[in-house]
């Protein structure tokens, strides 16, 4: 499993649209097989700050999201007006978060 985890950074008076077509996208991409979860939250709407959390079953589910047609047009609107920290981090041995 990857976890694709961090933030972006868009201009506080772009979030709310930034937010809609994110939105959208992600209705899409969850149905995408090997997606997991794709969830982003606003941390802190004053600077236009989202935390992103994506978890994907493997790499080529990772990379078909990124090729995928409607991500591309997202990130042609967007890529000049969003700056991300967002990094990759290869997971195993998943489990609950009580098990000790």
């Amino acid at each position: 499993m990857l976890i694709v985890t961090g933030y972006m950074h868009v201009d506080p008076a772009d979030l709310a649209q930034f937010m809609t077509e994110l939105k959208a996208l992600a209705v899409n991409t969850r149905k995408r097989p090997g997606a997991i979860a794709y969830d982003a939250a606003v941390d802190d709407p004053q600077s236009g700050r989202l935390l992103i959390s994506e978890r994907w079953a493997d790499q080529p589910a990772l990379s078909a999201h990124l090729r995928a047609e409607d991500t591309i047009a997202f990130i042609g609107r967007w890529g000049g007006k969003m700056r991300g920290e967002i990094r990759k981090y290869d997971a195993t041995n998943e489990r609950d978060i009580m098990d000790f």
